[in-house]
């Protein structure tokens, strides 16, 4: 069985997510901070992380967390789940997933539809 972590601030999308996931068979572990997610990660590799962007402490946390895990952990793939484009047009997608400036393996946004969320995380995982 695939462990996913979840790594977003708003604990009721997150725990949204949690249910979808684990409804399809996943194990699913959640953290609401970027040092708490990046200590569980540590503690324990998920086969996925599932990645917000947008965190209380900074706005581009999300961001700095996908830098740093790639880094220490090399290619554990990531789905970034975020509303950063409600927040911030800026227009972030799929198309600016880059090695050093958004280094993600996948995109989607807030509010996700989770049927393209469960077909995204069984693709990553595959």
């Amino acid at each position: 069985m695939a462990y996913v972590l979840i790594v977003d601030d708003d604990e009721e999308f997150a725990g949204a997510v949690a249910t979808v996931l684990q409804a399809e068979g996943y194990e699913v572990g959640m953290e609401h901070e970027t040092a708490a997610g990046l200590a569980s990660l540590r503690a324990r590799r998920p086969d996925l992380m599932v990645l917000d962007v947008m965190f209380p402490e900074n706005p581009s946390a999300g961001f700095e967390l996908a830098r740093e895990i790639r880094k220490d952990f090399g290619q554990l793939p990531i789905l970034m789940l975020t509303a950063v484009n409600s927040q911030f047009p800026l227009g972030f997608s799929s198309r600016d997933i880059d090695a050093t400036w958004l280094p993600v393996t996948d995109f989607l946004e807030k509010p996700v539809d989770f049927q393209a969320l469960r077909d995204r995380v069984k693709r990553l995982l595959s």
